[in-house]
Protein backbone atom coordinates (compact mmCIF):
# COMPACT_ATOMS: atom_id res chain seq x y z
CA UNK A 1 0.00 0.00 0.00
CA UNK A 2 1.21 3.46 -0.85
CA UNK A 3 1.94 5.70 1.87
CA UNK A 4 -0.72 8.48 2.75
CA UNK A 5 0.39 11.57 1.68
CA UNK A 6 -0.99 13.28 5.06
CA UNK A 7 -1.10 11.13 8.64
CA UNK A 8 -2.01 13.66 11.59
CA UNK A 9 -1.31 11.46 14.39
CA UNK A 10 -3.09 13.34 17.86
CA UNK A 11 -2.02 16.61 16.19
CA UNK A 12 -2.42 20.23 18.27
CA UNK A 13 -2.65 23.49 17.48
CA UNK A 14 -2.66 26.63 18.97
CA UNK A 15 -2.09 30.42 17.88
CA UNK A 16 0.38 32.14 19.79
CA UNK A 17 -0.17 34.43 22.87
CA UNK A 18 1.59 36.90 24.56
CA UNK A 19 1.20 34.91 27.82
CA UNK A 20 0.79 30.92 27.92
CA UNK A 21 -2.63 31.59 29.90
CA UNK A 22 -4.24 32.78 26.80
CA UNK A 23 -3.15 30.15 24.66
CA UNK A 24 -5.86 28.28 22.86
CA UNK A 25 -5.75 25.06 21.46
CA UNK A 26 -7.31 25.80 17.57
CA UNK A 27 -7.06 21.61 16.85
CA UNK A 28 -6.74 19.14 20.16
CA UNK A 29 -5.16 15.68 19.53
CA UNK A 30 -6.65 15.35 15.34
CA UNK A 31 -5.82 11.89 14.10
CA UNK A 32 -6.82 11.36 10.24
CA UNK A 33 -4.85 10.42 6.96
CA UNK A 34 -5.37 11.45 3.39
CA UNK A 35 -4.03 8.47 0.56
CA UNK A 36 -2.49 8.90 -2.84
CA UNK A 37 -5.26 10.37 -4.74
CA UNK A 38 -8.44 10.76 -2.62
CA UNK A 39 -9.51 13.88 -2.02
CA UNK A 40 -11.00 14.35 1.52
CA UNK A 41 -13.92 17.05 2.28
CA UNK A 42 -13.84 18.78 5.39
CA UNK A 43 -16.96 20.24 7.13
CA UNK A 44 -17.43 22.29 10.52
CA UNK A 45 -18.18 25.38 12.21
CA UNK A 46 -16.57 28.66 12.01
CA UNK A 47 -13.79 28.15 14.41
CA UNK A 48 -13.48 24.43 14.41
CA UNK A 49 -9.88 24.42 13.40
CA UNK A 50 -10.69 23.55 9.69
CA UNK A 51 -8.42 26.28 8.30
CA UNK A 52 -5.58 25.91 11.26
CA UNK A 53 -5.70 22.58 9.92
CA UNK A 54 -5.17 23.60 6.00
CA UNK A 55 -2.77 25.98 6.50
CA UNK A 56 -0.60 23.22 8.32
CA UNK A 57 -1.14 20.67 5.51
CA UNK A 58 0.01 23.30 2.94
CA UNK A 59 3.31 24.52 5.01
CA UNK A 60 2.05 27.55 6.01
CA UNK A 61 1.81 27.07 9.98
CA UNK A 62 4.43 27.83 12.41
CA UNK A 63 5.49 30.55 10.80
CA UNK A 64 6.49 32.31 14.22
CA UNK A 65 4.10 35.40 14.01
CA UNK A 66 1.04 35.74 15.88
CA UNK A 67 -1.43 35.25 12.72
CA UNK A 68 0.37 31.77 12.36
CA UNK A 69 -0.85 28.58 14.12
CA UNK A 70 1.65 26.56 15.71
CA UNK A 71 2.00 22.78 16.19
CA UNK A 72 2.96 21.53 19.58
CA UNK A 73 1.25 18.09 20.22
CA UNK A 74 1.22 15.27 18.04
CA UNK A 75 2.59 14.65 14.69
CA UNK A 76 1.86 15.78 11.42
CA UNK A 77 3.56 14.66 7.97
CA UNK A 78 2.75 15.55 4.44
CA UNK A 79 4.26 14.00 1.49
CA UNK A 80 6.85 12.28 3.81
CA UNK A 81 8.49 15.70 5.21
CA UNK A 82 7.45 16.02 9.35
CA UNK A 83 5.93 19.39 9.36
CA UNK A 84 6.67 20.09 12.93
CA UNK A 85 10.41 19.18 12.68
CA UNK A 86 11.23 21.03 8.64
CA UNK A 87 13.87 23.21 8.31
CA UNK A 88 13.14 26.43 5.94
CA UNK A 89 14.77 24.73 3.21
CA UNK A 90 12.50 21.80 3.48
CA UNK A 91 9.69 24.29 4.05
CA UNK A 92 10.21 25.73 0.49
CA UNK A 93 10.44 22.89 -1.02
CA UNK A 94 7.02 21.03 0.45
CA UNK A 95 5.22 24.16 -0.45
CA UNK A 96 6.26 24.04 -3.99
CA UNK A 97 4.55 20.28 -4.08
CA UNK A 98 1.58 21.55 -2.37
CA UNK A 99 -1.44 23.78 -3.81
CA UNK A 100 -2.68 25.93 -1.28
CA UNK A 101 -5.95 27.65 -2.19
CA UNK A 102 -6.57 29.87 0.72
CA UNK A 103 -9.81 31.59 1.67
CA UNK A 104 -11.09 34.38 -0.62
CA UNK A 105 -8.00 33.37 -2.72
CA UNK A 106 -9.35 35.19 -5.82
CA UNK A 107 -9.82 38.47 -4.16
CA UNK A 108 -5.92 37.95 -3.36
CA UNK A 109 -5.31 37.74 -6.56
CA UNK A 110 -1.95 40.84 -7.63
CA UNK A 111 -3.94 43.66 -9.11
CA UNK A 112 -1.32 45.15 -11.01
CA UNK A 113 -0.83 41.40 -12.83
CA UNK A 114 -2.78 40.16 -15.58
CA UNK A 115 -5.02 37.00 -15.24
CA UNK A 116 -2.21 35.02 -16.66
CA UNK A 117 0.60 36.92 -14.87
CA UNK A 118 -0.88 35.44 -11.68
CA UNK A 119 -1.24 31.87 -12.84
CA UNK A 120 2.49 31.94 -14.08
CA UNK A 121 3.82 34.01 -10.83
CA UNK A 122 4.71 30.51 -8.75
CA UNK A 123 6.48 29.15 -11.95
CA UNK A 124 9.34 32.36 -11.52
CA UNK A 125 9.10 31.95 -7.76
CA UNK A 126 10.36 28.80 -7.83
CA UNK A 127 12.68 29.53 -10.92
CA UNK A 128 13.26 33.09 -12.13
CA UNK A 129 14.83 31.86 -16.02
CA UNK A 130 11.82 29.44 -16.60
CA UNK A 131 10.81 29.77 -20.33
CA UNK A 132 8.29 32.07 -21.09
CA UNK A 133 6.88 30.21 -23.77
CA UNK A 134 6.47 27.19 -22.09
CA UNK A 135 5.11 28.79 -18.85
CA UNK A 136 2.63 30.77 -21.45
CA UNK A 137 1.68 27.29 -22.58
CA UNK A 138 0.59 25.87 -19.00
CA UNK A 139 -1.25 28.70 -18.25
CA UNK A 140 -3.28 28.45 -21.57
CA UNK A 141 -3.83 24.61 -20.46
CA UNK A 142 -4.91 25.33 -17.04
CA UNK A 143 -6.90 28.41 -17.78
CA UNK A 144 -8.88 26.31 -20.33
CA UNK A 145 -9.58 23.48 -17.91
CA UNK A 146 -10.81 25.49 -15.43
CA UNK A 147 -13.49 26.55 -17.85
CA UNK A 148 -12.35 30.27 -18.67
CA UNK A 149 -11.60 31.44 -22.39
CA UNK A 150 -8.58 31.93 -22.90
CA UNK A 151 -8.45 35.94 -23.94
CA UNK A 152 -8.92 35.99 -19.63
CA UNK A 153 -5.28 35.73 -19.64
CA UNK A 154 -4.75 39.17 -20.51
CA UNK A 155 -7.50 40.43 -18.74
CA UNK A 156 -6.68 42.56 -14.83
CA UNK A 157 -8.54 41.09 -11.81
CA UNK A 158 -10.69 44.14 -11.76
CA UNK A 159 -12.22 42.66 -15.46
CA UNK A 160 -13.10 39.69 -13.91
CA UNK A 161 -16.15 38.34 -12.14
CA UNK A 162 -15.76 37.02 -8.55
CA UNK A 163 -16.46 33.44 -9.91
CA UNK A 164 -14.12 34.03 -12.62
CA UNK A 165 -11.19 35.07 -10.03
CA UNK A 166 -11.38 32.16 -8.16
CA UNK A 167 -10.94 29.84 -11.41
CA UNK A 168 -7.65 32.11 -12.15
CA UNK A 169 -6.69 31.58 -8.32
CA UNK A 170 -7.32 27.73 -8.81
CA UNK A 171 -5.68 27.75 -12.11
CA UNK A 172 -2.17 29.37 -9.82
CA UNK A 173 -2.61 26.91 -7.40
CA UNK A 174 -1.92 23.81 -9.64
CA UNK A 175 0.31 25.59 -12.29
CA UNK A 176 3.54 23.71 -10.21
CA UNK A 177 2.03 20.39 -10.91
CA UNK A 178 1.55 19.75 -7.03
CA UNK A 179 1.09 16.35 -5.77
CA UNK A 180 -0.98 17.69 -3.58
CA UNK A 181 -4.32 20.28 -3.32
CA UNK A 182 -5.17 21.92 -0.25
CA UNK A 183 -8.21 24.24 -1.03
CA UNK A 184 -10.41 26.36 2.25
CA UNK A 185 -13.64 27.07 1.50
CA UNK A 186 -13.13 27.62 -2.61
CA UNK A 187 -16.87 28.70 -2.88
CA UNK A 188 -16.96 31.33 -0.40
CA UNK A 189 -17.82 34.60 -1.17
CA UNK A 190 -19.09 32.97 -4.52
CA UNK A 191 -22.49 33.84 -5.80
CA UNK A 192 -24.68 31.06 -5.06
CA UNK A 193 -24.92 30.96 -9.08
CA UNK A 194 -21.66 30.15 -9.60
CA UNK A 195 -20.43 27.84 -6.61
CA UNK A 196 -21.64 24.66 -8.56
CA UNK A 197 -19.48 25.57 -11.33
CA UNK A 198 -16.10 26.06 -9.22
CA UNK A 199 -17.13 22.98 -7.24
CA UNK A 200 -17.12 20.97 -10.55
CA UNK A 201 -14.30 22.91 -12.03
CA UNK A 202 -12.04 21.68 -8.75
CA UNK A 203 -13.22 17.90 -8.57
CA UNK A 204 -13.09 17.45 -12.40
CA UNK A 205 -9.00 19.16 -11.90
CA UNK A 206 -8.12 16.58 -9.31
CA UNK A 207 -9.77 13.76 -10.51
CA UNK A 208 -7.96 14.49 -14.22
CA UNK A 209 -4.36 14.86 -12.74
CA UNK A 210 -4.87 12.19 -10.10
CA UNK A 211 -3.89 14.89 -7.08
CA UNK A 212 -4.90 14.03 -3.58
CA UNK A 213 -6.83 17.03 -1.93
CA UNK A 214 -8.16 18.55 1.15
CA UNK A 215 -10.65 20.66 0.56
CA UNK A 216 -12.92 22.99 3.31
CA UNK A 217 -16.64 22.70 2.21
CA UNK A 218 -19.25 25.17 3.32
CA UNK A 219 -22.52 23.23 2.49
CA UNK A 220 -23.04 19.52 2.16
CA UNK A 221 -23.97 19.69 -1.60
CA UNK A 222 -20.39 20.73 -2.06
CA UNK A 223 -18.95 17.59 0.49
CA UNK A 224 -20.65 15.36 -1.57
CA UNK A 225 -19.34 16.62 -4.63
CA UNK A 226 -15.73 17.17 -3.44
CA UNK A 227 -15.30 14.42 -1.13
CA UNK A 228 -14.16 10.55 -1.65
CA UNK A 229 -14.44 10.72 1.99
CA UNK A 230 -15.62 13.33 4.91
CA UNK A 231 -13.75 15.05 7.62
CA UNK A 232 -15.88 16.53 10.41
CA UNK A 233 -14.78 19.14 12.85
CA UNK A 234 -16.26 20.67 16.18
CA UNK A 235 -14.37 22.86 18.42
CA UNK A 236 -10.88 21.34 17.36
CA UNK A 237 -12.01 17.67 17.59
CA UNK A 238 -12.83 15.45 15.07
CA UNK A 239 -16.68 14.79 15.14
CA UNK A 240 -16.98 12.79 12.43
CA UNK A 241 -14.78 10.66 9.50
CA UNK A 242 -15.77 8.05 6.73
CA UNK A 243 -17.71 8.36 3.75
CA UNK A 244 -21.15 10.53 3.70
CA UNK A 245 -23.18 6.91 3.72
CA UNK A 246 -20.77 6.44 7.00
CA UNK A 247 -21.31 9.07 8.92
CA UNK A 248 -24.92 9.90 8.48
CA UNK A 249 -25.72 6.41 9.35
CA UNK A 250 -23.20 5.89 12.35
CA UNK A 251 -23.80 9.47 13.85
CA UNK A 252 -22.75 9.75 17.32
CA UNK A 253 -21.62 13.13 17.86
CA UNK A 254 -24.85 15.67 18.70
CA UNK A 255 -23.13 18.26 15.84
CA UNK A 256 -23.15 15.29 13.19
CA UNK A 257 -27.15 14.59 14.30
CA UNK A 258 -27.53 18.35 13.23
CA UNK A 259 -25.93 17.52 9.52
CA UNK A 260 -27.93 14.24 9.29
CA UNK A 261 -30.89 16.40 9.91
CA UNK A 262 -30.00 18.85 7.83
CA UNK A 263 -29.02 16.50 4.91
CA UNK A 264 -32.23 14.48 5.11
CA UNK A 265 -34.17 17.92 4.63
CA UNK A 266 -32.46 18.83 1.50
CA UNK A 267 -32.82 15.41 0.22
CA UNK A 268 -36.47 14.90 1.05
CA UNK A 269 -38.57 14.96 -2.53
CA UNK A 270 -40.76 17.67 -1.82
CA UNK A 271 -38.77 20.14 -0.80
CA UNK A 272 -36.34 22.28 -2.50
CA UNK A 273 -32.30 21.74 -1.45
CA UNK A 274 -31.09 24.22 0.39
CA UNK A 275 -27.62 25.60 0.53
CA UNK A 276 -27.22 24.29 4.20
CA UNK A 277 -24.37 26.49 4.67
CA UNK A 278 -21.82 25.59 7.76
Amino acid sequence: MPRPVVIADDLSMHYPARSAAKRVDAVSGVTFSIAAGESLAMIGESGSGKSTLAAAIAGVAGMHDLGSPVIHGGALSVLGTDVRTMSGRMRDTLQFRVGYLPQDAGARLSPHLTAGENVAAPIYARDKRFDQHLAGQAVATLIDQVRLPLVTMNKFPYELSTGQRQRVAIARSLILEPELLVADNPTAGVDVTVRHTIVETLREVQRARGISALVIAGALDEVRALGDRILVMHEGLVAGIGTMAEILDQSWHPYVDGLVRADRLMTTDDAPAPSARV
